[in-house]
């Protein structure tokens, strides 16, 4: 089976897992009645379009790996896909983003007031469905999935804050840029611990869980930040309105790289054979090639936490997910 093949296998199991948590969010959202039209075409367009299984699924995944029903996840898991999209929303608007792969975002297709105003309403809705779903918790429970979620929330602000204020910053150190990263993984181990404390987990599953979490978490982002050097549209927006891309700072402490990478991002139109000549400058480096191979300890690492949970059939998507995180980059 090839890599690609080996992808869009797990997607589809991801999607199986989180499948129903998305439906929930998605039916509450379509119910809910705006007066203003395209507000209303808004909010509907981005949950549809920008459709979120992984955290569901990861949600489910560690609930039913520490001996819990993962069924119980799926309300939670719905309130996660409405506070996530609100967050995306959030981001693209404060990074320009108008389009991610080939759709447009909910700002690139509405603008910045109308895909403000759908990421607020997704957050309300988001909080009042989580809020309703830790009700139906034990109580020694309901307040510890808040405040988990509260504080991910809060250090996924932070990273995004501290990226806020570095755009534009050539001169940025990797391991500067490599802390927001770690930073934006925190909603992630959030939902694993969640997904582990509804599964009735011991206090050491649930550090492990949260362990596992930041680690796919980090992996995810740092696999997107790859895939942006070779995407002349990403690269030219990274380069216009937001930080450059990890592996791109790590060539760049390579001054000969260094020089070429600035050569080619000065230039006013990056096309697409521009963008594959900066992928070719930064795989080549010496001090990408090391990012990776620390990227591959954080993998093994992954592995001997999962190694612990073997009765788990799901397990083995997340073991997929690691060996490919760095598949064809």
């Amino acid at each position: 089976m090839s890599s690609k093949e080996a992808v869009e296998k797990i997607q589809k199991e991801i999607e199986r897992l989180g499948r129903k948590a998305y439906e929930i969010a998605k039916e509450i959202t379509t119910k809910e009645k705006f007066e203003h039209k395209t507000l209303h075409e808004a909010v509907s367009y981005f949950i549809q379009e920008w459709r979120n299984f992984q955290h569901p699924a990861l949600l489910a995944i560690a609930c039913e790996a520490v001996g819990g029903n993962p069924e119980k996840t799926a309300s939670i898991g719905a309130a996660l896909v409405l506070l996530t999209g609100a967050a995306d929303i959030h981001d693209d608007i404060i990074d320009k983003s108008k389009t991610k792969g080939s759709k447009a975002t909910a700002f690139g297709k509405f603008g910045q007031d109308i895909s403000l105003l759908a990421g607020d309403a997704l957050l309300f809705e988001g909080l009042t469905l989580l809020n309703a779903a830790c009700e139906t918790l034990p109580k020694e429970h309901e307040k510890t999935v808040q405040e988990l979620l509260k504080r991910g929330f809060f250090e996924l602000g932070t990273a995004e804050a501290k990226e806020a204020s570095l755009k534009g910053n050539w001169n940025l150190t990797p391991e500067e840029y490599l802390d927001i990263i770690r930073r934006k993984a925190a909603v992630a181990e959030a939902t694993a611990r969640i997904g582990a404390v509804v599964g009735g987990a011991t206090q050491e599953e649930v550090e492990e869980w949260g362990k596992i979490g930041r680690i796919f978490g980090m992996l995810m982002n740092i696999r997107d930040e790859f895939v942006d050097i070779f995407e002349a549209e990403e690269l030219r927006n990274r380069r216009d309105n937001e930080c450059l891309p990890l592996p791109m700072l790590y060539a760049m402490c390579n001054p000969k790289a260094k020089e070429k990478i600035t050569h080619l991002l000065k230039k006013k139109e990056l096309t697409d054979d521009d963008a594959m000549e900066v992928a070719d400058v930064v795989l080549e480096t010496k001090e990408v090639q090391i990012f990776r191979a620390e990227m591959r300890s954080l993998i093994e690492e992954g592995k001997n936490i999962l190694s612990k949970y073997k009765r788990c059939k799901s397990i083995n998507l997340l073991r997929d997910l690691l060996r490919l995180a760095l598949a064809n980059l």
